[in-house]
Formats: structure tokens, C-alpha cells, sequence
């Protein structure tokens, strides 16, 4: 038998040239995973950077908390840029087969690239400038007054949702003390909501924002109308709330040694700890001298053992703030509860003076870790140099919330009363734009708010959208002129913007304040005393806007509208009585420069 090879058919090439094309295509489209790890120049771990590749376009991925990154991508050559706010962009060309180590250099331009945040945002050119106002040692942000804007100019305008509620507690210690208060310490708006005033459940809205819109006459200006803005935001079970990982940030410097100070927080920090579940962990790191780890992470159900290293405080040494962050950031990081809440309670006096210490050095320290899904409460306590500036802002980059404890009742309503409130977040970067109608509004002013001088002067500033905790509720509050003649019942157009948690996508939810308008006098209780704060912080700021009412008028409103059950509203009409002869009861005056 004899064998004849012969040529392949031509149905048999195109077999082959199919194999060959496949075996290129699959080739070329393997998924390949491009790894590596992100460091900053001394070799520490950077979290959270944003992390872009050529072949993927727009998408953005994220460093971990370790720093690392792992990536799948169908090609083996891709261009990657790495940026994270108070680095210099980084962009390098990677090889999926190759483990990348990648470096990130401090940003050291003349141009800051953590853009300033607004509290309010009016599309208005003109801005009154104030100067720093200092108090022995004490330091406060200088804040420029939302003044009248013009409704057919600029009709929109906007403010962050979350506010804090220090202010009004300094400022209840500075009255209580028989002092004067610094006009940067009145932050209106967190006078307003220390009340938390209006407050009702929405009904079947346990997912959504509730608003409503309430206009009144204004009680200093017979022409004028108030708009009362009411944000309530959504509500979860709070036998389902997840577990909260928490680390006491505790400063233990000399400074601290005064009863109002590292005294006062051991006892607050134990009323938190004695509503701790068991799910719940603790940490404690300490600086004073020098800065330690007091606590491991531990579990809420030991109770003898949280509070037994808590009693351990001592005062004494420096303050190494810079160095006490980071190793709270740190743990934070190797404890962190992907399905829990994670957070650092900061408690000092805010004075730092070891280590970065500038307001700017320590904003940029705590930017950083914005993104790294741990949130910073900050409380703070003392007097004579005490930092308000400082920790307000650490509290805004740190995505968390701000107080101030000047008695043990203070630390009860904030750690016990509210902390569920600020621990469990419910949105993210949320905020309100309001859009007036110019048919129906000719000027418009929003009260408080009021924007730090150097945030308005940096054109590239933004309004800075807030965390929201579930319950929580919020009043706002704008004085107008009304158009004399108005046609039309839509005064203005509400809009809620926000972010869920671990989402990138925006929500947004829209509302109508309608002319509901009527007098003051019976309008809800609740109103009524929001309007007596309003003055009570205006007179404490000696505001140039308020100019026909003294503390007299303030008191009459107060009294009539105060539940006097409620201790706090109670209270406030003993701090008014407080003011009153502290100020004397003259009404403000024009200066002699208006006339």
C-alpha cells in the first residue's frame, strides 16, 4: 500500500486561518489584573486614592485602606493616573505583569489643591470682609454675613444641610461666665438646630427627605417676610443600626488639666460607653508628651475594662496633635468594620503645638483620609485657648461633626441623646438650592450660614455638601422682600441634593414653597421661637441687618413661644436675660459712618 500526500483543500485552509484568528483573539483580549500598592515619599500607605486607567476611560477605581489596588484590565501595556487631594497627580505608564509600587509626592505648588468649602452659595459678586476676631488665646474663623441679594439677578442660592452645633454652647459658656461673646463665635445656624425645632416622623418616607415651607411676617421689619425651611431626613430602624467601630482620640496634655476639661470628658466618654452593645468596639489612643495606644480595640460589653482605662487619664506633657491623628487614622484603618460604622471621637482643647499645627497643615493631614469610609466627630472643651477654628475644621474634612461640651448635661445630650443620630449617616454630601422666583421675591437674605473670609475670596470654592444622620432635622431660615405686587402663588423651588452611603450617584428630591405666608403671631410655636433665636444671635453678632428690635423683643418673643417643659428653651430665655445685662437693652444703632 502506498501513502500519496496531497495539499490541504481549501475548505481545510480556512479551518486554520479561523484556529490562527481565535487563538490571536483570545490572546489579545485576556483578562489580565494590574496590582500594586500606592505610598506617599516616607513610605506610608495611601488610602482612598482615585485611580485611573487609559483603557477604562472615566471609571474610577480606589486604593484600600492597606494602599493597595487590584485592577482587571484586557491589556497588558495601560497608562495610569493616580490622584488624591494634597498629592501631585500622578501619571505613569504600568504593566499588568508587573506589581507596581507606587509613589505619590506631597503637593508643594503656591496654589492649594483643597479647595475651600462654602457653607452657603449665592452666584453674587459683592461680600462685605471682616476681620479675625481673638479672645485671649482663643482662635475663631472669620466669617463674612450672607448680606441681601437681588432675586432677578442671581435667584439661587444654597446651603449644606448637616451643621454642627457648637456655637451655641461656647456661646452659652461665654454668657454664663458674664462675658461679652466674639462675634465669629455666633454661628447662627447652629444656634437655630441645637433645638432641633419642628421635628415630626414623615410619614411612609423611612427612604426620602420630608421639607416644608412656612412664610411669616418678620417681627423686626413690617415690609419684610420670613421663609422657614424645614429638612428632615430619612429614618432607620434603629434596632438594625450595624455595628459602630469607634476610636477616643484623647488629648492628655498639660492644657488639659482644669476640671472643665480632661475631668469633664472622662465622664462624658463613660455616659457613651455605658450605651455601647456588645457588637460594638472601642480603641483609646492618648497624647500628652507623647502619643500611645491606651486601649486596644475592645468590646463594648466590657465595660469595666473601657472605663478602667479611662480612669488611667492623666494631664501632663505637649500636645503632638499631627502625630495623635495619624495613629488614630491608623487603627481606625486595621479595625475597620466594612459593615459597620467607623469613626474617631476627637476630644482636646484644640491646641496643638507639636508637629503640623496650622489650621491649613492639619486640614490637609485630615483630607487625606476623607474617602477611607471613617468619619471624625470632634468635641471640644476649655477656655482661655480654646480652638474653635481649628477643630470645626477638622470636623468638616474629616466628612463628620462638631461640638463643644461646657457641662455634663452638654456631653449627655451629645454622646448619649444625638450620637445615634450623628453616627448612623444616611446621606452624603447634602445640600439644598433653593431658586426664588423673582416674580414673587425682589431681595432675599439667608440667615446664618455665613462663609469663612478666605473661602469666599478663593474663586474655585464650592458649596460643601453635608453628612446626615438618620432623624435628623434641620431649620433654615431666609428673610425677603417680597415683589408689592405678586403675581404668582410659587414663591421658590426647593431642591435636596445627596449622595447614599458608598454611592457616587447623585439624588436629588424637589419641593415648593408656595405664598402660604401669614402672621407671625399664629404661626407654630415652634416658628416663632426660631425667629427669637435668629435675633438673639443677630444682637450677639451686632449685626448691621438687625437694627430695629433690643433684647427686650427678643425676650417677649422667646417667652411667648418657649415650651417650658423643655429645659433647653427654657434655658435659652435665661441666657437672653444673661445678654441683656451684659449688653444693656439699647437698640442697635446705626454708626455714626452710615449717617
Amino acid at each position: 500500500m502506498v501513502l500519496t500526500l496531497i495539499k490541504p483543500p481549501a475548505l481545510l485552509k480556512q479551518l486554520l486561518l479561523i484556529i490562527t484568528c481565535c487563538v490571536f483573539f483570545i490572546h489579545a483580549h485576556a483578562q489580565n489584573y494590574l496590582r500594586g500598592t500606592v505610598y506617599d515619599e516616607k513610605g506610608n500607605v495611601l488610602s482612598n486614592v482615585q485611580i485611573r486607567l487609559h483603557s477604562k476611560g472615566t471609571t474610577p477605581f480606589y486604593s484600600g485602606t492597606t494602599g493597595a489596588f487590584g485592577i482587571p484590565t484586557s491589556v497588558m501595556i495601560d497608562t495610569i493616573t493616580l490622584q488624591l487631594t494634597g498629592y501631585e497627580t500622578l501619571k505613569t505608564v504600568v504593566s499588568a505583569n508587573k506589581f507596581q509600587t507606587l509613589t505619590m509626592k506631597t503637593f508643594t505648588g503656591t496654589v492649594s489643591v483643597t479647595k475651600h468649602k462654602l457653607l452657603s452659595f449665592t452666584k453674587d459678586e459683592n461680600n462685605n470682609q471682616v476681620k479675625p476676631y481673638y479672645t485671649g488665646g482663643e482662635s475663631y474663623s472669620s466669617l463674612v454675613e450672607n448680606v441681601f441679594t437681588d432675586a432677578d439677578k442671581f435667584p439661587e442660592t444654597g446651603f449644606v444641610i448637616n451643621v454642627d452645633r457648637a456655637s451655641y454652647s461656647n456661646v452659652r459658656r461665654f454668657l454664663n461666665a458674664g462675658s461679652p461673646v466674639p462675634p465669629d463665635a455666633v454661628r447662627i445656624e447652629e444656634m437655630l438646630n441645637y433645638f432641633n425645632l419642628s421635628y415630626q416622623k414623615p410619614d411612609s418616607l423611612l427612604h426620602k427627605f420630608a421639607c416644608n415651607a412656612q412664610i411669616t411676617s418678620c417681627p423686626w421689619n413690617a415690609g419684610n417676610e420670613l421663609l422657614f425651611v424645614n429638612i428632615q431626613a430619612p429614618i432607620v430602624n434603629l434596632e438594625n443600626v450595624p455595628p459602630c467601630s469607634l476610636i477616643f482620640l484623647i488629648d492628655v496634655s498639660g492644657s488639659m488639666d482644669e476640671p472643665n476639661r480632661l475631668p469633664l470628658l472622662k465622664d462624658a466618654f463613660k455616659l457613651l460607653v455605658k450605651n455601647l452593645r456588645s457588637r460594638d468596639s472601642v480603641a483609646i489612643v492618648v497624647y500628652g508628651g507623647g502619643v500611645g495606644i491606651l486601649l486596644q480595640p475592645t468590646s463594648g460589653g466590657q465595660k469595666d475594662s473601657i472605663n478602667g482605662a479611662i480612669d488611667q487619664l492623666e494631664a501632663g506633657g505637649e500636645t503632638p496633635g499631627e502625630a495623635a491623628i495619624k495613629t488614630a487614622y491608623a487603627l481606625a484603618e486595621r479595625s475597620f468594620n466594612k459593615n459597620g460604622s467607623n469613626r474617631i471621637i476627637l476630644a482636646t482643647d484644640g491646641d496643638f503645638n507639636v508637629g503640623q499645627t496650622t489650621d491649613k497643615e492639619l486640614e490637609d493631614l485630615v483630607t487625606q483620609h476623607r474617602q477611607s469610609g471613617i468619619f471624625l466627630t470632634c468635641l471640644g472643651v476649655g477656655m482661655g485657648n480654646y480652638k474653635d477654628s481649628k477643630l470645626e475644621t477638622l470636623a468638616k474634612k474629616g466628612n463628620g461633626n462638631f461640638a463643644y461640651l461646657d457641662n455634663l448635661r452638654e456631653a449627655e445630650k451629645v454622646l448619649v441623646t444625638e450620637f445615634t443620630k450623628t453616627l448612623y449617616v444616611v446621606a452624603q454630601d447634602a445640600y439644598t438650592s433653593v431658586t426664588f422666583n423673582p416674580a414673587a421675591v425682589k431681595r432675599y437674605r439667608l440667615i446664618g450660614f455665613d462663609n469663612k473670609a478666605d473661602a469666599l475670596n478663593d474663586s474655585t470654592s464650592q458649596i460643601e455638601g453635608g453628612e446626615v444622620g438618620t432623624a435628623h432635622s434641620l431649620m433654615a431660615v431666609f428673610e425677603i422682600e417680597p415683589v408689592s405686587k405678586t403675581i404668582t402663588n410659587n414663591i421658590a423651588h426647593i431642591s435636596i441634593h445627596y449622595k447614599l452611603p458608598e454611592s457616587e450617584e447623585e439624588q436629588q428630591q424637589n419641593f415648593s414653597a408656595i405664598n402660604n405666608l401669614i402672621n407671625l403671631k399664629n404661626a407654630d410655636s415652634t416658628l416663632r421661637f426660631a425667629a427669637s433665636v435668629c435675633m438673639f444671635g443677630e444682637l450677639l453678632k451686632q449685626s448691621e441687618l438687625m437694627k430695629n428690635y433690643s433684647w427686650d423683643d427678643v425676650l417677649k418673643l422667646a417667652q411667648a413661644s418657649a415650651n417650658t417643659n423643655d429645659f433647653q428653651q427654657a434655658e435659652f430665655i435665661a441666657l437672653t436675660e444673661e445678654a441683656k445685662k451684659i449688653y444693656g437693652n439699647s437698640k442697635r444703632k446705626r454708626k455714626a459712618s452710615d449717617n
